[in-house]
């Protein structure tokens, strides 16, 4: 038996769509028919992930680049509006965009917060509200948040980023049960270490405040993984495709962790 995902046809935002995890969904729903609307602050990023994600087969759909700041509202205002604009409907919502700096408390002002709350918890919160009137109106959406493993594991030196995914999986289980009654499900994908540039930048970050190499550091983090690998962004695709499509007809307002095994508890 093999499993189809009937997506062909539908119309997706993915933000942070230029670079890893975003690139990978963005392709992968491409592939599978879906015209793909990718945002990111880098138009040269956005232009290379377009040549790159229009070289895939694919049934005729389309991709398109918009530059836009998630972090401000009107740069969310351009997402979805040039999204009706050019396709007339927003299926499948995928929020990615957002990262946060390392540091330790004493070392990092409000802004490095701030920072991070406006780009990754208002960025993705706002998506929502201004996609669901068009998922409302047709009685169908699908919505994944990609938020991060420190929401329920605190780590002391990255609390800009742990207290941002922390709400952000408040109101992803929140706000499912407000969106169930308009048969709209939004779920969360939680990634452990994964094979990302802004991976690459946190390990630099935190290696430094280790005082060790990077090399040592993804040594170490590497070990503190049971299956003894980091994660690929296809593996977080992957599961973001299975999550927007008919199979997963019954779930909503749930996390699901990547990050092979880490992470204890019930």
């Amino acid at each position: 038996m093999s499993l189809e995902l009937h997506l062909t046809g539908k119309t997706a935002i993915v933000t942070g769509g230029s670079a890893g995890i975003g690139l990978a969904t963005a392709k992968g729903l491409f592939k599978e028919g879906v015209n793909v609307a990718i945002a990111a602050r880098n138009p040269e990023k956005l232009d290379k992930a377009v040549q790159e994600i229009s070289a895939l087969s694919n049934a005729g759909n389309k991709v398109i680049a918009i530059a836009a700041d998630i972090s401000q509202a009107e740069g969310v205002d351009k997402v979805v509006a040039t999204t009706l604009e050019t396709f007339g409907q927003i299926d499948i919502l995928i929020n990615n965009a957002g990262s946060a700096k390392a540091g330790n408390l004493l070392d990092i002002g409000d802004d490095v917060f701030l920072d991070a709350w406006n780009l990754k918890l208002l960025g993705y919160i706002r998506l929502v509200r201004a996609v669901i009137p068009d998922q409302i109106k047709r009685r169908d959406g699908r919505i994944v948040n990609i938020i991060g493993g420190t929401g329920r594991t605190a780590r002391p030196n990255f609390l800009p980023g742990g207290t941002t995914n922390a709400a952000l999986l408040n109101f992803t289980r929140g706000i499912s049960k407000e969106l169930a009654q308009h048969n709209i499900r939004i779920n969360a994908i939680s990634p452990g270490l994964t094979e990302t540039d802004r991976a690459k930048d946190l390990a630099e970050q935190h290696a430094k405040l280790a005082n060790i190499s990077v090399e040592e550091y993804r040594a170490q983090a590497v070990k503190l993984i049971p299956l003894g690998r980091i994660a690929q962004p296809e593996d977080i695709a992957n599961l973001a495709l299975f999550l927007v499509s008919d199979l997963a007809a019954s779930i909503t307002g749930t996390e699901i962790l990547v990050d092979g095994g880490q992470t204890s508890g019930v």
